[in-house]
């Protein structure tokens, strides 16, 4: 079924006049990003970032030309307790003033199938910036029947390291390795 809504947006991006990328915005109430952790061996321990900004330009005819942009405050995540989230804002981690975002910027889009590609972009977290690859999948291209208009939906995971964005305090205990689950929606803009 996706690979077939895939395959009639794609005739319908072929056929148009010009084929050029769309612009939609992220759907910041249906869209989040999970990111846990082990912790020193017991349990893992889970994060969330919710109602952040971004867009996505959306090249039906030619996916790989299609990029895609996200920040958020870093005040904005959401741990589930209090005192963990002062403890990451504080000297052990982020050292965070409370003006601090986090941002991702796609750098190149390599399609692996019909409806997943990896996304290469620039990860800038705690002043530091490197590259992340994202394992994505078109969950669809449809049109929203509440919205009524063109609507996106993605899953993508990740794994990043701590130590490399400067807050790496009490690895290997807790873990280096954070995993990231994202999914996002996304509706053209007007």
């Amino acid at each position: 079924m996706k690979s077939l809504l895939l395959a009639a947006t794609m005739l319908t991006a072929a056929t148009a006049a010009s084929a050029e990328a769309v612009k939609y915005d992220l759907d910041a109430s249906h869209s989040q990003i999970l990111f846990s952790y082990n912790h020193l061996g017991f349990s893992t321990t889970w994060g969330m970032f919710s109602g952040f900004e971004g867009e996505i330009m959306f090249d039906e005819a030619d996916p790989s030309a299609s990029s895609v942009s996200v920040s958020m405050p870093l005040a904005s995540m959401f741990t589930g307790w209090e005192a963990r989230f002062a403890h990451f804002m504080a000297e052990d981690f982020f050292n965070a003033q409370g003006d601090e975002i986090v941002s991702f910027t796609s750098t190149g889009i390599e399609l692996t199938g019909e409806t997943t590609a990896n996304i290469t972009g620039d990860l800038t977290l705690n002043g530091v910036t490197k590259s992340v690859v994202l394992d994505a999948v078109l969950n669809q291209a449809a049109t929203n029947p509440m919205a009524q208009k063109p609507w996106l939906g993605f899953d993508a995971t990740a794994t990043v390291l701590r130590s490399d964005f400067g807050v790496g305090n009490f690895a290997p205990h807790v873990s280096d390795e954070v995993a990231i689950q994202i999914s996002i929606e996304a509706g053209q803009a007007e």
